[in-house]
């Protein structure tokens, strides 16, 4: 199922700095858990700990973990530029002096380094990074709510969706309450057909026959009993019982809480089996259709079902 939920959190870094940092959970339809992690350094000893929490809250999607920091300077950037000027490495910036007096020397053509290469020479400026402890209680905060936003998208999603099935569902059991009831009229008059048939084709082929009653008469009860068993084997009924059965378990699963997506899954190929059936003992156009159409409202469940967990 999608979702989404984001949550923010402040980490002080020493020094009267700050940083925010931002945390997203997104998710998108999978049949599996898949967990990703898309964490800065201060952060990554938090994903454990935000693995196994999602690990407890859900069930199927594929799930990503997003976070990023900056430095807040809002209302404080006196103390801020103090701090930061107290964090240059005067050592470093007195050798790297020399080595680009030394450079432009060598080569009288090379331009001055800018502030702004200046200031990324490595170790030039010691950026303050606040306790590990405290960046992984802040992810792992902000995690839980960005976390349990999601679970909420979710559930809303889910009691939409399960809205949809419930109505695809009432379809289904709609076309079986109005085409079961026809069946046996089906059958019937399909055997008086065949039989109508049969009969009337020996009856031409024996026409020469001396014996041509006695013959009949032996042929039409054979054809009389194949006429039954081929009923027997045309007869629909066990699989209206089944499907009538996994509708009303398609139906108690969206009533029950908790997951599933994986039972509806299973449900959806027996669902599936059971119209395929019921579409090739067909004797009728009807009965034809309502497979059909039932196979169409099957498929539109089996689609929306891969949304839930």
């Amino acid at each position: 199922m999608t979702g989404y939920g984001s949550a923010s959190r402040q980490v002080s870094l020493g020094g009267g700095m700050v940083a925010d940092l931002q945390l997203e959970v997104r998710a998108v339809n999978s049949r599996f858990l898949d967990l990703s992690f898309r964490l800065p350094d201060e952060c990554r000893a938090a994903e454990p700990a935000l693995r196994e929490l999602a690990v407890q809250q859900l069930a199927r999607g594929k799930v990503e973990f997003r976070a990023v920091w900056r430095i807040n300077a809002t209302g404080k950037l006196p103390a801020v530029m103090a701090e930061a000027a107290q964090s240059l490495s005067q050592d470093r910036l007195h050798a790297l002096q020399v080595l680009a007096a030394h450079v432009q020397t060598t080569f009288t053509n090379a331009a001055p380094m800018s502030v702004a290469e200046v200031l990324r020479w490595p170790g030039i400026v010691s950026e303050p990074k606040g306790d590990e402890e405290v960046w992984v209680a802040a992810t792992l905060a902000a995690g839980t709510e960005a976390l349990g936003a999601l679970v909420e998208t979710r559930a809303a999603e889910g009691r939409a969706l399960g809205t949809v099935l419930q109505r695809i569902t009432t379809q289904m059991r709609t076309i079986v309450e109005q085409i079961e009831p026809q069946i046996p009229e089906y059958v019937q008059q399909y055997q008086l057909k065949l039989t109508a048939r049969l009969a009337e084709a020996l009856a031409s082929q024996a026409s020469s026959s001396q014996n041509t009653s006695a013959v009949s008469a032996e042929v039409l009860e054979r054809i009389r009993q194949e006429v039954v068993l081929y009923a027997v084997r045309i007869d629909v009924a066990e699989e209206f019982a089944r499907l009538k059965t996994h509708f009303e378990a398609v139906e108690t699963a969206l009533k029950s809480k908790g997951p599933v997506g994986k039972r509806l899954d299973f449900l959806m190929q027996e669902l599936n089996r059971e119209a395929n059936t019921l579409s090739s003992k067909s004797v009728a156009v009807n009965c034809t259709s309502a497979a059909l159409e039932l196979k169409l409202l099957i498929e539109q469940l089996r689609e929306q079902v891969q949304n839930l967990e």
